[in-house]
């Protein structure tokens, strides 16, 4: 951030008449305004004294608001700002640049996202506007890419992007609060119209939010997007307790992973065969197990290795999770790989989160390394040629598993209708079993508040187990309990 301070001392105008000309007439008069800022001189000559007040008087308003100056310029911090202002759609390409550093590479397109919604509401223009679908295209693949921004581009592309160059407000319209309630209504509609999802509007907020705290340093003097009387939608955040697939049915879903075979039509025959047991299934089986069994989510299953393995022969062991690899497109990542290795979710690099795993995946893991071993780098998890598990791979795998064991309904029905559902089975299970909420929060990976948040639903229903277990542990009768 710039440098500012309230040392500052503003001096009265100083009229310069300038050398006479050889022809002996004066020349025109100058006026010169100076104040000092943290000890240096800062000088502005005007051709009128009209001007030159008019300058002194802003810096001594300013000065009598109790303003800070910058050290860089001299300038107060709002004067600054309207000279720095700059179109919204440079500001937000230089965001971009200032997040792309740190920032994984699901927050890298969650930002071009975001800011590309906020874009189509800050158009200065529509003359020639290209369509929608092509701005968007232009920025998410392009603009807000900072890898990517200075690669070829196709022609309607580049079209694109020289509008949008010429075409968006100044950072400085932000400030106006109708301008940021029409950037809200535009982050709560999708493409074709419609609502978006609450968790995607309040996310896109959550990085307009951002972007304006940075424009605060240098181009507004404040944030006022909390101050817009907007209603976001209702975010609901506990899960579906439909989801949630029961000590039964789990094991039989992963058996049917586990069945999984290659089915081959020959030659002049109209029944499918089994001609080989080449199938992603059976190599996946202990993947979903360890969302099942110790809670994993599915980016941090595919990236278990050999050494975030603490197994006996047989009984419980321990899963100390250090990496996960979340699926964000080759293009938003430093290596070109569609999954991005980095440490666990909100945990600094190198943390480590250690996982209780149950004598059933002991087993299955130990079967999986005798029958498929682990790659070079020591993962226990990839896809038929040996590379990254794909997202597409294990929803098919895990589609095939609920056909065969779910009845039509229940196939119909969200239940486990996700890998991810798995974890919330997992979690909900240790809910259920007595688990306090403090050690499942660490297992798990994440707060005591969230938890409570998201398993609101499955909390409240052993609230009756819990009242009876206090009432036998005062000694109760039961008709009291």
């Amino acid at each position: 951030m710039t440098e500012t301070t309230f040392d500052v001392r503003i001096w009265d105008v100083l009229v310069k008449n300038g050398r006479p000309r050889k022809d002996g007439k004066p020349r025109k008069k100058s006026y010169v305004v100076r104040w000092i800022v943290a000890g240096k001189v800062f000088p502005e000559t005007y051709a009128t004294s009209t001007l030159a007040e008019s300058f002194r008087s802003n810096l001594i308003v300013a000065q009598r608001n109790g303003e800070a100056f910058r050290v860089i310029d001299g300038l107060p911090v709002s004067m600054a700002r309207v000279l720095n202002d700059q179109p919204w759609f440079t500001f937000a390409q230089a965001y971009v640049d200032m997040k792309w550093r740190r920032a994984a590479a699901k927050s890298r397109s969650g930002n071009a996202d975001a800011l590309a919604t906020a874009t189509l509401a800050l158009l200065a223009s529509r003359r020639g506007k290209p369509d929608d679908a092509v701005l968007r295209r232009a920025m998410t693949g392009w603009a807000f890419n900072t890898n990517r921004r200075d690669a070829s581009k196709p022609p309607h592309v580049e079209d694109a992007l020289r509008w949008l160059g010429s075409n968006t407000v100044n950072v400085s319209r932000l400030d106006n609060l109708t301008t940021l309630r029409g950037v809200l209504d535009q982050l709560a509609l999708k493409m074709d119209g419609k609502a978006a999802a609450a968790k995607t509007v309040y996310r896109k907020r959550a990085v307009v939010f951002n972007a304006l705290e940075y424009a605060v340093e240098d181009l507004l003097v404040k944030n006022r997007l909390p101050e817009v009387k907007w209603t976001a939608p209702k975010r609901v955040r506990a899960i579906d307790t439909r989801v949630v697939v029961n000590t039964k049915q789990g094991p039989q879903l992963l058996a049917a992973v586990a069945d999984q075979k290659v089915m081959r039509v020959p030659a002049g025959s109209s029944e499918p065969v089994i001609v080989e047991r080449r199938s992603s299934g059976p190599r996946l089986v202990a993947c979903f197990a360890t969302m099942y069994y110790s809670a994993l989510r599915p980016e941090e299953a595919v990236m278990l290795r050999d050494v975030d393995l603490k197994l006996p022969r047989k009984g419980w062991g321990e899963l100390p999770l250090s990496e996960t690899a979340p699926i964000a497109g080759a293009a938003w990542t430093d290596t070109g790989d569609r999954r991005d290795r980095r440490q666990l979710k909100q945990r600094a690099k190198g943390e480590v989160r250690p996982v209780p795993c149950p004598p059933p995946l002991t087993a299955m893991l130990h079967r999986h390394i005798e029958e498929y071993g682990v790659v070079d780098d020591g993962r226990l998890f990839r896809s038929m040629d040996g590379g990254d598990v794909a997202e597409s791979t294990l929803a098919r795998v895990w589609d095939k598993a609920r056909k065969a064991v779910l009845t039509p309904e229940e196939y119909r029905a969200p239940l486990a209708r996700r890998p991810y559902d798995l974890r919330h089975a997992c979690v909900s299970t240790w809910l259920a079993a007595g688990v306090q909420p403090a050690q499942i929060a660490a297992w798990a990976g994440h707060s005591v508040a969230v938890l409570h948040e998201v398993y609101a639903k499955v909390l409240a229903g052993l609230e009756e187990v819990a009242l009876a277990k206090i009432a036998r542990f005062l000694g109760l009768p039961e008709d009291e309990e």
